[in-house]
């Protein structure tokens, strides 16, 4: 129940999503059930982005639809933060502290939807075991550069080239 509460306050109409936001539209006083299901409950980041990108493609399904890939850049102070570093980003227009996430979205005369996501780690970050373990990083993950990990987005989910669409 939590996880459908949680996903109706993401496809809500609010322009914004913060915690409260989501909460509030989905019917909750507070963020306090939306926060236990991130961050106590057990659940699976990719099962769900297939999940999602499988509803996605299936109600927007058209012919003329395309994959946009893009990056984004969140601006950071200090290190911490798994694959922060100074590197460029469009969002500033310069290089500055940030992580940088590449995302891809369906995109038909249907709608859109983001429908996957990877977060680039910039070469320090992939060469640096200790920094990797910090930050939970799994240890089949390594150096890809931004064009791979779009590659990789395209060729490995359902309904794009290389992926079923079972």
């Amino acid at each position: 129940m939590n996880a459908g509460l949680f996903l109706d306050g993401l496809l809500s109409e609010e322009q914004r999503k913060t915690g409260w936001m989501r909460s509030e539209a989905a019917g909750d006083a507070g963020p306090w059930r939306q926060q236990e299901l991130l961050g106590r409950d057990r659940w699976n980041a990719d099962a769900l982005r297939d999940l999602v990108g499988e509803y996605v493609v299936e109600h927007l399904r058209d012919d003329d639809a395309v994959l946009v890939i893009d990056e984004t850049g969140f601006l950071k102070q200090g290190k911490a933060s798994c694959g922060v570093a100074r590197q460029y980003t469009g969002s500033a227009g310069k290089i500055t502290n940030c992580q940088i996430g590449v995302f891809a979205t369906y995109v038909s005369r249907h709608g859109h939807a983001f429908i996957d996501r990877a977060l680039y780690l910039p070469k320090s970050w992939a060469d640096d075991p200790l920094r990797l373990k910090a930050t939970y990083v799994p240890n089949d993950i390594g150096f890809a550069t931004k064009p791979r990990l779009a590659i990789w987005m395209i060729v490995n989910r359902p309904g794009f080239a290389g992926g079923s669409t079972a």
